[in-house]
């Protein structure tokens, strides 16, 4: 139900948009956040926006060179990626909370999509 895309292979310093397609009313009234695994590392929280797209937040490690956005349809999430570094390199999910309470823990999320491969060479 949540379909993730846009990754690929880039130079450091580049930039990427990935994308988050929901099915049906996978995001409907919810958060929706993006998270990474490297490899041989735990998940770890990226950016997450409300479902109004009024609010946002970062992970420190990507606040200034990341941003994450609503399509005007409200069944897509963007996350914008600039100024890319090679410890940027890792597998990117979205996945959506179903509860109203904000959290950066994925353990707290409940529908994933199936994760885009991110690659910054050096």
């Amino acid at each position: 139900q949540l379909q993730a895309s846009g990754g690929g292979l880039v130079q450091a310093g580049g930039s990427l948009r990935l994308s988050c397609a929901a099915s049906g009313r996978a995001f409907s009234g919810y958060a929706v956040g993006w998270f990474r695994q490297a490899p041989a590392k735990e998940r770890e929280f990226v950016a997450r926006i409300s479902w109004s797209g009024t609010m946002t937040y970062y992970a420190d490690s990507v606040k200034g060179r990341f941003t994450i956005s609503r399509g005007n349809a409200q069944n897509t999430v963007y996350l914008q990626m600039n100024s890319l570094k090679p410890e940027d390199t890792a597998i990117y999910y979205c996945a959506v909370r179903y509860d109203s309470r904000w959290s950066d823990d994925p353990a707290r999320y409940d529908l994933w999509g199936q994760g885009t491969q991110v690659t910054v060479s050096s």
